[in-house]
């Protein structure tokens, strides 16, 4: 059976010179920032990427403004895009960038006007300069995505109520602004446990929904459009199961964006995982990640795939390519594997209490997974 188009994103923060502190920050040096620009990356996604996909994959693209996009570049980003034969998949405000004490969410009121100016301009250029990028499926529209890497603290204090109604109120007003420019975007919060700071809040998915259940709630926000980035990779890191993650979001109607990358710790070949810090492997093949396919496939979701990763500290720009194809792939040798899984003689298994013969079954799907892989990457 011939797949259906499939839609993955790739981000621009992948195509970096190198992370720097404990690991090299030159490793890359034609990805260096006066080499590599945003515009860069996308003809050097165009010339070294697309030719090794399969026909029915459509690639978009993810930026953070206004480090990677912002008004004086935006137009050029659009017409790159569209003659690249890509399209904006997701946006977010780099406020990590700016804000150092809580962004939105912070006590300081300057810096929480700053940081809410910057994101009410996230939403003005997607629809401004960029809106020629969005795919024409109002389904496949972009994500404002709302990262919480600037919403966290390192003192133990009641204060912290206080930034969570900030946090509400801030998230409540980008809502009303951007549903004012149309109401066509995405909304998702991407949830993490740390990162940049000790202790986060919207530390999981769980506490993300429950946000977005009090925003309806105290200020009216519809759910329409509005969910979780869901980030594999972070549930991993704090020791969760993003396959209960997914359920939850699924039954809440909120998944919204995807990033599915890895830390690594299930698939018993890279290391990482609960109590490491963000490693931002590509996606990897193992039963959870089939499972998890499964379950966003069963629930209709055809939106964007995104590939948050991080080439390694010791690759060079060829095999930091290569990585990118590795992951696409790998999440389509996913998806393929739950396409070929016998749901109903799964459950008849699980109901008998036959575990075992379950557990041949999903392993069986690994190797199914792993063939796929073989035959796209090779081809």
């Amino acid at each position: 059976m011939k797949p259906s188009t499939s839609f993955h994103s790739i981000c621009r923060w992948t195509f970096n010179a190198g992370k720097g502190g404990f690991t090299p920050s030159n490793v890359r040096p034609k990805w260096a920032s006066n080499r590599l620009d945003t515009i860069g990356v996308i003809k050097l996604v165009k010339k070294r990427i697309i030719h090794r996909l399969p026909k029915h994959i459509t690639l978009g693209f993810e930026v953070h403004y206004d480090t990677e996009v912002n008004e004086k570049t935006a137009s050029a980003l659009a017409d790159a895009l569209s003659d690249n034969e890509m399209y904006l998949a997701m946006i977010t405000p780099g406020a990590h960038s700016h804000f150092a004490y809580g962004g939105i969410a912070s006590l300081d009121a300057r810096e929480r006007k700053a940081a809410q100016d910057l994101g009410r301009k996230t939403a003005d250029l997607a629809y401004g300069a960029l809106r020629k990028a969005w795919h024409p499926d109002p389904e496949l529209a972009p994500t404002l995505v709302l990262w919480n890497g600037s919403y966290g603290y390192d003192l133990a204090s009641p204060a912290i109520g206080k930034m969570y109604k900030h946090l509400k109120e801030s998230i409540a007003e980008l809502c009303r602004h951007e549903k004012s420019k149309g109401g066509e975007l995405y909304i998702g919060i991407e949830p993490k446990p740390n990162e940049g700071h000790p202790a986060m809040l919207l530390p999981t998915v769980a506490s993300t929904l429950l946000l977005w259940k009090r925003l309806q709630e105290e200020f009216n926000i519809s759910p329409k459009k509005k969910g979780v980035n869901k980030e594999l990779g972070h549930s991993e890191m704090i020791g969760l199961d993003h396959l209960y993650d997914t359920v939850e979001e699924i039954d809440n109607n909120a998944v919204v964006h995807m990033h599915i990358n890895s830390q690594g710790y299930n698939d018993g070949i890279i290391l990482g995982g609960p109590g490491k810090f963000d490693i931002d492997h590509g996606a990897r093949i193992n039963g959870m990640n089939i499972a998890a396919a499964a379950l966003v496939g069963r629930a209709g979701y055809r939106r964007w795939k995104g590939h948050d990763m991080q080439a390694r500290p010791y690759d060079n720009e060829e095999q930091a390519l290569d990585r990118v194809v590795r992951s696409i792939l790998s999440w389509e040798a996913c998806e393929h594997a739950a396409r070929q899984l016998d749901e109903k003689l799964l459950l008849r298994f699980l109901t008998k209490k036959q575990t075992a013969k379950a557990e041949d079954l999903m392993r069986s799907a690994v190797t199914t997974a792993f063939k796929y892989f073989d035959r796209t990457y090779n081809r």
